[in-house]
């Protein structure tokens, strides 16, 4: 199983950018998916998840900026990342999650100021 994900890239504060993940194999099952970040010195944190029911959970910092969806017959999961700041500036990772876990390579997302 292997989770390729893709959308990153430079954008001005305020700008949008859009981040998709699909797992690939035939055996991925996951009860959740989502997105976690690490920037620069810090430790990676969750950004956003959510459930095979569609249950979501974001970190208090992109509340209100960011939304997760996912497809549960495609195996994909994305984020929707409105408003950009400067300090959402990461390396973006695609996670998976149920029986077994599952990290994809990250991504860079970086907001200019």
């Amino acid at each position: 199983v292997q989770l390729q994900a893709s959308g990153g890239g430079l954008v001005q504060a305020g700008g949008s950018l859009r981040l998709s993940c699909a797992a690939s194999g035939s055996d991925f099952s996951a009860d959740v998916m989502g997105w976690y970040r690490q920037a620069p010195g810090k430790q990676r944190e969750l950004v956003a998840i959510i459930s095979n029911s569609g249950s979501t959970t974001y970190v208090d910092s992109v509340k209100g900026r960011f939304t997760i969806s996912r497809d549960n017959a495609k195996n994909t999961v994305d984020l929707r990342m409105n408003g950009l700041k400067p300090e959402d500036t990461a390396v973006y990772y695609c996670n998976a999650w149920g029986i077994r876990t599952y990290w994809g390579k990250g991504t860079q997302v970086t907001v200019s100021s």
